[in-house]
Order: C-alpha cells, then sequence, then structure tokens
C-alpha cells in the first residue's frame, strides 16, 4: 500500500491532505484506502477480525500477533463527546494558548469506536449519532515555524457538505 506521502490531495471534498503545507502529527496513524484516498491506518487481527486504532502488534481480543494494517472507513457515526477544557498531559504539544474544543469517539463502520479532535464551528455543538467525516486540520506549528497537523472529524449535511 502506497504511502500516503507520494501522493497529492487525496480527499474527495476539498479539505487539505494531511502532507500539504507541514507535516502530519505522527505519520504511523494514516494510510490511503483502496481508493487512493487518506485515511486513519488501523489493524485487524488475521485470526479473530478484531479491528484496532492505532495499530497495534497483537490483538487485543485473542492476544494473536498476526496482524494485518486495514484503512478505516472515512465516514462514522458520533457516538459521544465532551469539551476538553484543560490542556492535556505530556505528550500533548499543542499552542501555549490552550483553547478549548470538543473531542469524541466516532464509531467508524461498526468497526471500532475512535477517539478524535470534533471540528465544529463555535456556535454549534456536535449531535450524538450524526454522520462525521474524517478530515485533515492544522493542531499546532513546530519549532521551525512549520504547521504541524492532525486529523479530527466534522459533521455531514444531509447533501454531503459542512453542517452549518
Amino acid at each position: 500500500m502506497a504511502h500516503p506521502a507520494e501522493a497529492e490531495d487525496r480527499t474527495p471534498d476539498g479539505t487539505e491532505d494531511p502532507w500539504m503545507g507541514g507535516r502530519f502529527v505522527d505519520p504511523d496513524l494514516i494510510c490511503l484506502n483502496g481508493d487512493g484516498e487518506s485515511a486513519l491506518r488501523g489493524s485487524r487481527c488475521d485470526r479473530c477480525a478484531a479491528i484496532t486504532f492505532p495499530t497495534q502488534s497483537s490483538c487485543p481480543r485473542c492476544a494473536a500477533t498476526e496482524m494485518s494494517i486495514h484503512p478505516l472507513p472515512r465516514h462514522g457515526v458520533l457516538w459521544t463527546y465532551t469539551i476538553q477544557r484543560f490542556r492535556p498531559k505530556t505528550p500533548y504539544d499543542g499552542p501555549a494558548d490552550f483553547e478549548a474544543y470538543p473531542v469524541g469517539y466516532v464509531n467508524l463502520g461498526d468497526e471500532v469506536l475512535v477517539e478524535s479532535r470534533l471540528s465544529a464551528p463555535p456556535d454549534r455543538a456536535p449531535r450524538i449519532g450524526e454522520e462525521m467525516e474524517l478530515i485533515f486540520t492544522p493542531y499546532t506549528r513546530d519549532a521551525d515555524g512549520d504547521t504541524v497537523r492532525t486529523f479530527a472529524f466534522r459533521a455531514v449535511a444531509e447533501d454531503g457538505g459542512e453542517k452549518p
């Protein structure tokens, strides 16, 4: 499977590719899916089919060590969320001027729950049960001043656009 660093902007909705204009917070978190789009890199147990994120070298369900890379779905459903109101502990290296942000669990294809930042306008709270899509968003700047991106999920409107 090709590494996303070798790809151009692969996101169908016009959001920025995780590699454009800086670097991704952890390149091991993403891969390309079968459609050539950037996706979160999970793992799948070859014995019992359990899915994990991030990737693991052994299965948490059956302890097998035969794991395969498994690109996760780019769409899911918001399972629950909260507002992160305090600066997370290390290894968090975000901006010194911390601002609260929504964080939630997104159920991806009934395969796995992924904890993620949620991208939402300040005047709109996320809604449990709504459809979400994977995006890549600026997270902080590194010591050289380059943009560092991370993944997040945002609500999808019924017409395919972002909800207001």
